[in-house]
């Protein structure tokens, strides 16, 4: 990771409470065990498509039938950074995939589209002593339907795969659509301007 706290004995608990149910997803697809890291009630929002579980029946449903066999195989997890507060975990991270299956969670209604795909998210996750109490999970949905082709962003306030790899690497330039705009807004003198307001009077 980027960047690294030093962490209380109760930071390091939760931390390693968050790597636990993060392994229950990704590394073995376990919706049973999943489930048994978070408390009776808990909350899974997905805030950009409105997707996830609301009380243990939904995130169940929600893990087993739409998120947990729905992630490519070559789904790849890079750490950024991770802030761990007062029963709170932060972790920024990079995804990289392939689009190769349906992925309800993700896109759905999307067929699979064989193109590669980076989203760099934030996940809060919400911890009630030892149980995951909630997941609020932020990404930038726009920047994965230009990368799927699915969104044109001409004209548009909106970028692709760069807006992700910006992260990982300061080298890439920063303000491009603001320079698209300025370079695409009409030219209009100062002395028009003027002639337009005293026109008004």
């Amino acid at each position: 990771m980027s960047s690294q706290q030093a962490l209380t004995a109760e930071q390091q608990k939760l931390s390693d409470l968050w790597d636990e149910h993060v392994r229950t997803e990704f590394s073995a697809h376990a919706p049973d065990e999943a489930i048994t890291t978070m408390v009776a009630n808990p909350l899974v929002n997905q805030v950009p498509v409105l997707i996830g579980g609301n009380g243990r029946e939904e995130v169940y449903e929600f893990y087993s039938k739409y998120f947990l066999s729905q992630i490519p195989a070559d789904m790849e997890m890079i750490p950024v950074s991770r802030t761990v507060g007062q029963d709170r975990v932060v972790d920024e991270m990079v995804a990289r995939f392939t689009h190769t299956i349906p992925m309800d969670w993700l896109l759905p209604g999307i067929p699979p589209t064989e193109k590669c795909v980076e989203i760099a998210f934030v996940v809060v996750a919400q911890f009630d002593r030892d149980k995951l109490m909630h997941e609020h999970l932020y990404w930038d949905q726009a920047s994965v339907l230009v990368q799927l082709g699915l969104l044109d962003p001409a004209g548009l306030p909106v970028v692709g795969v760069e807006g992700t790899r910006s992260v990982l690497d300061r080298s890439i330039p920063l303000n491009a659509l603001i320079h698209r705009a300025e370079a695409s807004a009409p030219k209009t003198s100062q002395s028009a301007k003027c002639d337009a307001a005293h026109a008004a009077y």
